[in-house]
Parts: structure tokens; C-alpha cells; sequence
């Protein structure tokens, strides 16, 4: 507008261009070395469309730029050296040292990013009361107690570099610091259900209004505050990262080969003791929220799991949302309500055994929504992504058919299951053709006119094994059958014409072996 360009030219105006987007400040985390550290949710919020009166009656023209966020100082080791100290080291050297200051400066960022969660998030909603102390305990942990932990490895890095800058051996160092990590193990075990805590916390008008106001804040580089509650362990994922890149770029002659190889082994260590704590801890989690409409549907199997293979979102056949729980010996079906502002599991109709649970892996358009059949309805009503479970006894006449939001989710479930049903399966079908030749035999003394018993028997046994196990388990079966059936032929042997029968109806068994 006019007015606007008629603006002293002293007066600072902070172009909107210079504000990346969000995605270009976050920097990216992987949880490659942690499978079972689970995603961390990276909740961002928009500004508010809101504005106060006063901001109404002014010019759009002249509403303030956005804060730009603060920036993390992102020089590289080298740029920092001397021409004449840069010149004398050699190129795989200077990525060497490059690669223990990253390990440095990351250390001094995560001591600053705890310390910052403490002074900008929990003080303030302490002193303010917008949550209360044993709210923002349980959501921060024991944050503080971590801050010299890593303050000793910093310092130690410290002592151990020259005047020039470089470092000459960090292997020591890393094996002695890098087995106190495992102080960790409570703070990640505590982690679901902090952020579970947090979002319905999120829910109170005072607090949502506070963390907005820190996400606007130059400090918070524009993350909020779960992402600075979940640094830690973004952190701790990192480290075989670290040490694989010193590796990489340590000679081979160098006395630091064999110590970093033993400081890898190390954290690698501490990493999955802390994952299978925290796969303990989520499995806990799930089971205290469960619900149950009968006291049939409780089995021991639940409240002693340990681990949880596999959770999420699925659909039934009529469409109705179901949250299913794959624990290590029995799957559990339910349906997500809330109670009280908290989320429940009520559990839907009675949960299968895994020893006792049998796999379908449907293609699409084999069963249509709500229920019907292939060639009932047009092919708008196929059904995609589904499987079935049932039990093994038809008995409870309990199926159910399942679909996946997609084919990559249903493949994820499909597999699962079947890894956590192989071992049962494998028992069962031993057990049964164990057991299928001396029944035949029997079976045949009693009615020697049946000479399809053992076919039958064979197919009932079958009937039970997947697909997978299916040409296996076949070549056994025949293998036991014509052991068991040339024994039957010196035992039996009493009188010609009965002999004569005898082999008449062996070879035709024969033959169905084969085929």
C-alpha cells in the first residue's frame, strides 16, 4: 500500500523469505539400530488463524514476519583449520577427525537441548502450575539426571585433543563412557506412556496454549516439546552410526582398529538390552488398558506376555475398526474406546491362541464387504488387503476376516503370524504322523476291507499344515507310510491268499502315497 512505501528506509522489516519451511529444521532421525524403539511422532502444530483486535484494524501489509527460528551452529572441523595444518593431514585423516567432532558437537547439543527442556518447558508449567509436579515427572523422567552423563564424555573428549585441534586416540574413551548409557533403560521404557500423558494433556486449553507459544519461540528451532522429550534416544540410535564412521576412516595400522570394533560391540549391547526393557515395558503398557465383557475371555497367556509382536489398526468384515495386539502366545482382538479422556481396549469376542490359531492369506476380491461371497456384488465391492484367523477347533465356529490399509500393512500382519505360528505348527504336524502309522495299522487289523484308511488319515493330517510346510510335510508322510507299510509286510505274512490281499492293497496305497 501507499503507506507502507512510504516507510522510513531506516526501519528493519525481516523478509517472510528468509523462513524455511519446517521440514528443512528438522533435522532426520533413524531408528535403523533400534527396530523396537517404535517411531517416534513428530507433532507440529499450526499457527492459529486467530487474531487479537488490535491486530484486526491494522494493514495485512504490515503484520509482522514470522520469527525466524534459531539456528545451530553447523561449521565443519576443517574450515575451522589452519591452511598450513589442513595442507599436512591427509584426506581419510581429516574425515577421521571430522567424524569424532561430530560426535563431540553432538554431545554439546544434546546437553544444551536438556538443559533447554528443563528451563523453557518444565520450570515454566511447574511455577505457572499448568500441570503439576507429579504430571510433569512423569513426563519428563529423570531428564536432569542424564546431563552429566554426557557432560563426563564431553569433557573426556576435551582432555584428549591437541592444541591443534585433532585427536589422536578416542577407542579408550568410548569403551570405558559408552556402558553407563544403560541408565537409559528407564526413561525409554517410561516414553509411551509419557506421550500418552502429553496428548491428553494437550487436550487442557492452558497447556496447548503454552506449548504454542514455545513452538513460536525463536529457542524451540521450531520443534515442540515432544521432539526435545525424544532426543535421547534419537541420540542413542545414533551411536553405532558414530562409531562405524570413525571406523571407516581409522587406518588400519591404527591402535584405535580393534578397540573401536570392541566399542561397537558395546553399544550394540546396550542397545538392544534397553530395546527389549522397552518392548517389555509397551507390552505392559497394552495389557493394563485392556478391558474385558466376560471373564471367559481372560487367559494367563495375556498377563504374562512379555513382548508384543505386533499391534494397529485393522478393519472387520463389515468395516467396523478393530485394534488388534499380536502378543508373543495370543492374539487379541478389540475395539479402541475412551474412558475418561483415556484410551481403552475393549476386548472383542475370545482371544485366540497362537498354538490353536490357523492363517488364511485371502486374495483380493475373494470376500466382499459385509460379508458376501466372490460373484455376489459388482466388483466395486472387492475387498483388498485381507486375511483371515480363526481357531484350529471349529468348534467356537469364531473367524475373522481382516483388512490392512494396505497390501505393505497386510504383508507386515501376514508375516508376523505366520513367524509366530511356525514353531506350534511344526510340533503339531510332527506329533500327528508320528502317531498316523501305528493308528492305520491298527485301523487295518480291525477292518482289513479299508484300504483307504491310511490316505484318509494322511489328508486329515494335512489339512492342518500351511502352505509353506506343505511339500515337506507331504515327502515325510510318504517316506513314514512306506517304512511303516514294508514292516506291516514281514509281520502279516501268515498264509498265501491272505498275503496275496495284503499286497493288493499296499500297492494301491502305494500309488496314493506317490500322487
Amino acid at each position: 500500500s501507499l503507506l507502507y512505501l512510504q516507510e522510513p528506509s531506516n526501519k528493519r522489516v525481516r523478509p517472510l523469505a528468509r523462513v524455511t519451511s519446517l521440514a528443512n529444521l528438522i533435522s532426520p532421525v533413524r531408528n535403523g539400530a533400534v527396530r523396537r524403539f517404535g517411531q517416534t511422532i513428530q507433532s507440529f502444530a499450526l499457527r492459529s488463524d486467530s487474531k487479537s483486535p488490535g491486530c484486526a484494524q491494522k494493514s495485512c501489509s504490515r503484520s509482522a514476519a514470522p520469527t525466524p527460528p534459531k539456528r545451530r551452529n553447523s561449521v565443519l572441523w576443517s574450515e575451522m583449520l589452519d591452511v598450513n595444518m589442513k595442507e599436512s593431514l591427509s584426506t581419510k585423516e581429516i574425515k577421521r577427525q571430522e567424524a569424532i567432532y561430530e560426535m563431540s558437537r553432538g554431545e554439546q547439543d544434546l546437553i544444551e537441548d536438556l538443559k533447554l527442556a528443563r528451563k523453557a518447558y518444565h520450570d515454566p508449567m511447574l511455577k505457572l502450575s499448568i500441570m503439576s509436579e507429579e504430571e510433569l515427572t512423569h513426563i519428563f523422567g529423570d531428564l536432569d539426571s542424564y546431563i552429566p552423563l554426557h557432560e563426563d564424555l564431553l569433557a573426556s573428549l576435551g582432555e584428549a585433543t591437541k592444541p591443534d585441534g585433532t585427536v589422536e586416540q578416542i577407542g579408550p574413551i568410548l569403551v570405558k563412557w559408552l556402558p553407563r548409557l544403560h541408565a537409559y533403560k528407564g526413561y525409554c521404557s517410561n516414553q509411551l506412556a509419557a506421550k500418552a500423558l502429553l496428548d491428553q494433556k494437550k487436550q487442557d486449553r492452558r497447556v496447548q496454549d503454552f506449548l504454542q507459544r514455545c513452538l513460536e519461540s525463536p529457542f524451540s528451532r521450531k520443534l515442540d516439546l515432544w521432539s526435545f522429550l525424544d532426543i535421547p534416544r534419537s541420540r542413542l540410535v545414533k551411536y553405532p552410526l558414530l562409531l562405524k564412521e570413525i571406523l571407516r576412516h581409522t587406518p588400519k595400522d591404527h591402535p584405535d582398529i580393534q578397540i573401536l570394533e570392541e566399542a561397537i560391540s558395546i553399544i550394540q549391547g546396550v542397545l538392544s538390552d534397553i530395546n527389549l526393557k522397552k518392548g517389555e515395558s509397551e507390552c505392559q503398557y497394552y495389557i493394563d488398558k485392556l478391558e474385558y465383557l466376560d471373564e471367559k475371555q481372560k487367559d494367563p497367556r495375556i498377563e504374562g506376555s512379555k513382548a508384543l509382536l505386533c499391534h494397529g489398526e485393522l478393519k472387520n468384515k463389515n468395516g467396523h475398526k478393530l485394534y488388534v495386539f499380536l502378543f508373543q502366545d495370543i492374539l487379541v482382538l478389540t475395539r479402541p474406546v475412551t474412558r475418561n479422556e483415556r484410551q481403552a481396549y475393549q476386548v472383542y469376542r475370545q482371544p485366540i491362541p497362537v498354538q490353536e490359531l490357523l492363517l488364511e492369506d485371502l486374495q483380493d476380491g475373494d470376500v466382499k464387504m459385509g460379508g458376501s461371497f466372490r460373484g455376489a456384488f459388482g466388483n466395486s465391492d472387492k475387498a483388498k488387503n485381507i486375511f483371515r484367523v480363526r481357531f484350529q477347533d471349529p468348534s467356537p465356529g469364531q473367524s475373522h476376516t481382516l483388512q490392512a490399509n494396505d497390501v505393505f500393512h497386510k504383508q507386515q500382519w501376514v508375516n508376523c503370524i505366520r513367524t509366530a505360528i511356525a514353531p506350534f505348527q511344526r510340533t503339531a504336524a510332527a506329533a500327528k504322523l508320528k502317531e498316523l502309522p501305528e493308528l492305520s495299522e491298527e485301523a487295518e487289523e480291525n477292518n482289513p476291507s479299508a484300504p483307504n484308511i491310511k490316505a484318509q488319515k494322511r489328508q486329515s493330517a494335512m489339512s492342518g499344515i500351511t502352505e509353506m510346510e506343505l511339500d515337506e510335510s507331504t515327502s515325510e508322510c510318504g517316506s513314514i507310510l512306506d517304512s511303516e507299510e514294508a514292516k506291516g509286510m514281514k509281520t502279516h505274512r501268515t498264509s498265501s491268499g491272505h498275503r496275496k490281499t495284503r499286497e493288493k492293497q499296499l500297492s494301491g496305497k502305494r500309488k496314493e502315497t506317490l500322487v
